[in-house]
Formats: structure tokens, sequence, C-alpha cells
């Protein structure tokens, strides 16, 4: 089936100039190590490339997005369809007048945080606490350190299933806790950011502290996928899960996170069904212990293995 889809589209797609893989194993970027394969990867040479892609494509072949791969956990059984990675033809960061930076969809949270410290632009630093990238962060309002997207945001460029360009403001990406309420077959391609005039050693400084303030806290150098779950309305969701015992929690080689444990840890051969029924344990001893319903924050997509069993 991958392959004469993947044949199929080649020769539908004369012009496409960007890289077409079929069955690529995703464990091998994302961050938790773990995932089943893309049946076909797409990394789009720019924006034209994609929009070319897109016209072409037909509608009953399902799409998904994805970046940097780090709030992301991909299952055991691959994801079917068309994946699309957004990269370098995607990675351009400029600054603009009125204290502004635009960057496109590929961009590190990191790297946006560093151009704007270099032109003196206050605002963004709380982008250096935020392991994902551009695409990532404005799909799901990401924050960090009290500040979010949404509170930085000028407008959003994305590209829709037909392959046409959309600008939306900041009221139509209508944003809330760690999500956006954009159209979800939008495709962001770029973010205009707005900051403040700001000394750019004292933006370092702050940086700085923002990224020893990580590595003390969590455990940034294990294959993990950042924070597992949302923070219910004035709670913490790694006291929730402290308190229901979950810390140190083991199934298979999938562990919740001794120093921060709101952080799942692959210990080293776990599989994405490790790590997500873990997450589901976790969420049912505290539902158990407190009443919440902890919400996941990572991403979870594809399709379990199991599935494809049956």
């Amino acid at each position: 089936m991958q392959h004469r889809l993947a044949a199929a589209l080649r020769d539908k797609m004369p012009e496409l100039r960007g890289r077409m893989e079929q069955d690529v194993v995703l464990r091998s970027i994302t961050w938790f190590r773990v995932g089943g394969p893309a049946e076909i990867l797409f990394h789009p040479e720019d924006l034209e490339d994609l929009s070319y892609f897109l016209q072409q494509l037909p509608p009953a072949i399902p799409i998904t997005v994805i970046g940097l791969c780090s709030n992301l956990l991909v299952r055991d059984g691959g994801i079917p369809g068309i994946v699309i990675k957004l990269g370098r033809g995607f990675g351009e960061i400029a600054v603009e007048d009125g204290h502004r930076i635009r960057a496109g969809a590929g961009v590190p949270d990191t790297k946006v945080a560093r151009g704007a410290a270099d032109a003196g632009i206050a605002g963004l630093e709380f982008l250096r606490g935020i392991p994902g990238g551009v695409g990532g962060l404005l799909r799901m309002n990401g924050g960090s350190y009290g500040v979010e997207t949404k509170d930085i945001l000028i407008e959003v460029k994305a590209i829709n299933r037909a392959g046409k360009e959309v600008v939306l403001s900041h009221e139509d990406m209508n944003f809330s806790y760690r999500h956006s309420g954009a159209p979800d077959d939008l495709i962001f391609i770029e973010g205009l950011f707005q900051g403040k005039p700001g000394d750019p050693d004292v933006i370092r400084t702050t940086m700085k502290g923002i990224t020893e303030a990580r590595e003390d806290s969590q455990p940034v150098k294990s294959r993990t996928g950042g924070s597992t779950f949302k923070n219910p309305e004035g709670q913490k969701a790694w006291q929730l899960v402290d308190a229901a015992g979950c810390r140190g929690l083991r199934i298979g080689g999938a562990q919740v996170s001794e120093k921060h444990c709101n952080f799942l840890i692959n210990t080293g051969d776990a599989s994405a069904a490790d790590l997500e029924e873990l997450g589901e344990t976790v969420r049912s001893r505290v539902r158990e212990n407190s009443g919440v319903e902890l919400e996941w924050e990572i991403r979870r997509i594809g399709v379990p293995a199991i599935e494809l069993e049956d």
C-alpha cells in the first residue's frame, strides 16, 4: 500500500521539489525515542512547494503535521497517510520594526529567544524554557514561567488543505490554556511576535536564569516529552501526581520522573504503549486520590500497535 501510494503521488506531482520518504520509523526523531513508522514522510522544500503538494494531494488522504517532536508521543503502530515535517524551508527568523520578531514554523523556540535578545527585544525570554518549535508553540499556546504565546502574538500565517495561504489575527487564534482554537486543518507556517525595548545583557541574564532553573528542576537530559499534563486551574499537575504516590512509578521501560513528576521518561526500552499506559495510570490514581481529572498536555498521535494486530 505504501509503495503504491508513494509512487502514485510522485507521478501526480512532477514539479514537487521536497523529499518524500516511505515507511520512516519516527522513533529516531521523537524526543521520547518511541513511535512507529510514517506511511509517507514529506519534507517540503519551502512554502511554494508545500502549497503545490497540498493542491495536488487527494482530499481523502489524511495529513499529520510534526515539528521538532518534543511534546509528542507517536504510537507504536505509526501514522497512516501523510506526515509533513516542516524544516529548513520554514526556518527563517527576522527582526522587524516596532520590536517585533517574525519566525517560521520550523524555528526552535530557543532560537527565537536568542534572536530577540541579540536585537535588544525583551518579553520573549520565556521561549528559552520551551523545548519545541514555533509551529507547536502556536498550535498549543505554549508557555513557561508565567508567560504564554497569546501574550506576545500579533498574527499567524497558515496554509489550508487546499494549499491557500491564510492570515489569522490574535483573535482568530481563540487561545485558551495550552490550546489554540484555530481550525485543525490549518498548517501554521509563520508567527509574528511583539516584544518591547530591552538591554541585551539583561535579557540574556534572564534567559540564563531560565535555563538554569530548567536544568535544576526538570529531567532535561532524559528521553522525555516535556510536561505531560496540563495544570488544572489553581493547581499544579506535579503536586497532584506526587500526592497520588506516582513519583518514580514504572510500567515497562516508562517511568514517572523522580526529579519532576509531571515528566514521563523512557528509561531506555520503553514503547509508546508503556508511556501511554503509565500516563493513564497516573491520571487514574490522581482521580482516585483528589477527584481531579488531569488532561494530557503531550500530543498523542498515530495507531496503537494492538489495532494493527486486530
